[in-house]
């Protein structure tokens, strides 16, 4: 007869447990974005945002739905609906704002900006038709800061790529990783 190690009960044990849980499931799916949607949640329909704001970046709605559509597909393992899906995103861009930053004395004596601030301010209507406890309207908004020595056209590709991807991930988090 084989002498077992103490620990082994404890791995049989927990490989039970584990496996237990694996076949019966559980109510909520989890992945490893963070994601914790209910399992009858298969599809995910997002509405084009229209760029509302005073300053219009004629590339920005564009980038912005489809990185949020890209988000929840990559990400979720939703299908993506032209129409009505169990979550429903929508809203407009509403805020393309330019300010400057860190003011400071200039060599003469004026106030200069060492550096400037982009804020974009998204308004999002999120519809959960599975469980509308879930569902929200609110205003998200993202920055990118950079050195007054630049211009915005040198930097703003970046600071879409960069306030996009913020947005998105706040958005995704609010929505399906209940943050």
């Amino acid at each position: 007869m084989t002498n077992m190690p103490k620990h082994s009960g404890k791995f049989l044990l927990t490989t039970l447990f584990v496996s237990i849980l694996l076949v019966t499931g559980c109510r909520i799916n989890y992945s490893f974005t963070g994601a914790s949607i209910a399992p009858d949640v298969k599809t995910v329909y997002i509405d084009y945002f229209p760029n509302r704001a005073r300053v219009v970046n004629p590339t920005l709605s564009n980038t912005f739905t489809e990185a949020l559509k890209d988000k929840f597909v990559n990400e979720t393992g939703l299908t993506l609906r032209n129409d009505q899906g169990d979550l429903e995103f929508s809203g407009e861009i509403t805020g393309y704002d330019i300010r400057p930053l860190s003011i400071q004395k200039s060599n003469d004596g004026r106030d200069v900006a060492s550096q400037n601030r982009l804020t974009v301010t998204v308004k999002v209507k999120f519809v959960n038709n599975k469980d509308h406890d879930q569902d929200f309207n609110s205003t998200f908004s993202a920055f990118f800061d950079w050195d007054s020595t630049k211009n915005l056209s040198d930097v703003e590709d970046q600071a879409v790529s960069d306030i996009t991807e913020q947005l998105v991930d706040d958005i995704f988090n609010r929505s399906v990783a209940n943050w």
